[in-house]
Parts: structure tokens; sequence; C-alpha cells
């Protein structure tokens, strides 16, 4: 028994005796090496990556044209996300060439799909497709206001896997695109919006018409980009028992807060202005 454990021993001082230590090290200084270069190459690759996409859809105005500013934020966001994908992958692909793990044999291998699909390839090409035709049906764009899953928020990317809802509150969610079954889309049409004025009981309603109108159609001429139509007057109703001045107005979502304060702001002055104050 002793002798064979000596004889294991001296086989194994043998094997430990004859391995090339230096050439093992300079192997992996000369691996460790090259992956550092690789990996500051890809980074370079990515840095000027991004950086030409984004000075190509600051300079050209095909797709502003064709589809609108957000039309062409959202190509933008998309052609990053591929162009971020595709490198990571390119990257990925040259890491474990360089470690020597024989990357081209196990995409060959028919077990590569079976594994990939058990690791989530499957619910990645759904999110994929699905992603796929939300681009080509339009039905976002980078900017809207939408709803999700119950979750509302302005659209802040669309990409391969999934949408990005900024919420009011400041929270960034990362909705898989699979999960989006039904969209609820704020910003592709006007919204009607009731601005109520608490105008005292004896007030000249004829004379608070007017200047109204007067201030409507000012507003036409300053922001007629913001506004999809000249408000309306409806005139004094009953709310709560309380009767109100009521101006209707058609105006997109996304600026709703913006120009419903610009025109409360301005309907006050103009009536502060006319003697009229409003009702405590």
């Amino acid at each position: 028994m002793n002798s064979q454990l000596t004889t294991y021993s001296k086989h194994f001082q043998k094997t430990i005796t004859d391995i090339n230590w230096f050439h093992i090290g300079d192997n992996i200084i000369h691996k460790f090496s090259t992956l550092v270069f690789a990996t500051v190459v890809f980074a370079i690759i990515l840095w000027v990556g991004k950086w030409i996409i984004n000075s190509i859809f600051q300079q050209t105005k095909r797709i502003e044209i064709l589809g609108g500013f957000k039309r062409a934020a959202t190509f933008r966001a998309l052609s990053l996300n591929i162009f971020r994908y595709t490198t990571y992958f390119c990257y990925l692909y040259a890491v474990l060439s360089i470690i020597g793990v024989p990357v081209g044999t196990l995409i060959a291998g028919a077990g590569i799909f079976s594994i990939a699909l058990g690791l989530g390839a499957q619910g990645f090409v759904s999110d994929v497709v699905n992603g796929f035709f939300i681009l080509l049906e339009e039905q976002l764009d980078v900017g809207d206001l939408v709803e999700i899953n119950q979750i509302k928020g302005t659209v802040n990317a669309i990409g391969l896997r999934t949408t990005k809802l900024l919420s009011p509150d400041g929270t960034l969610n990362f909705i898989p695109n699979r999960s989006i079954n039904i969209i609820k889309n704020y910003s592709r049409h006007a919204h009607l919006v009731n601005i109520d004025l608490n105008i005292p009981v004896d007030a000249d309603l004829e004379k608070v018409k007017q200047i109204i109108t007067k201030e409507n159609q000012e507003m036409m001429q300053t922001e007629q980009a913001e506004l999809v139509a000249t408000p309306e007057i409806i005139g004094p109703v009953d709310v709560n028992g309380k009767v109100v001045f009521r101006v209707a107005v058609n105006m997109p979502t996304n600026n709703q807060a913006k120009i419903t304060a610009k025109l409360l702001s301005a309907y006050l002055k103009a009536l502060a202005r006319g003697g009229i104050h409003l009702a405590e």
C-alpha cells in the first residue's frame, strides 16, 4: 500500500514538474491582454456607432417629414437598440473565441437551439415580433402619452425587447413587448377640456363673453400650433350649486396641463382688467 502511494506521489510530482508554467503564464497574460484590447475596441465601436446614429437623426429631415418628430425619435431609439444588441453579441462571440470556446461548433450543433429556447429565447422572439408589429402599425411613438397594462406614462423608448414608459412621478417602467395587448394612446387625437371660471352671480355675462372671445382670438394667433380649434364658449352653467362660466377647449393630451394653465391665466388677467373678479 505504501509503495503504491509512493508511486502515485512520484507520478504526481513528475507531472507537476513537467508542466511548463512559464508557457501557461504567458498564455494567460496573452489572453488577458487580448480581452482587454477587445473590450476597449468594442467600447470605442459602441461609442462611435451611437455618435453616428445620433448625428444622422439630428441632421436628416426625411424621417421627420414622413412621420413627424416623434417618429424620428422612435426610429432613433430603435436604431440605437439594434446597434447595441448587435455590438454586445459580437463582443460575446469575440470573448468566447479568445478564451478558446468553440463557438462555431456549438452554434452548428442542433442542441444549441433547444438550450437557447429553454433559457428564454422563445420569449425574446415573442418580444421582437410583437415590438416589430407595434412599430409597423405605428401604435406608439416616443413622446406619446399612453396607458399599457394599467401603467400610464410617456413613451421613453421602444426597443427590441421592452418598451419604456416614464410615469408622472418619475418612475421608469420596463414593459416586455410580448405582454403588450391593449394600448391606450392619448396623444393621437385631441381631447375636450372644460375651463370653468367662478364668476360672481351678478356679473355682466355679456361683458364676460366679450372678454373671453377677445382672449380666444388672440390665443389662436399666438398659440395656433398648440390649439386644435378656437375655444368654444359654453357660457354660464351650474356645477354643484355654483354658477361658473365654462369654456370648452380641444387640445393635445400631452400639452393639456400647459395649455390649460396658459388659457386660465390669460382669462383671469383679462377679466381683472375688465373689472370682473372671480367669486370666492
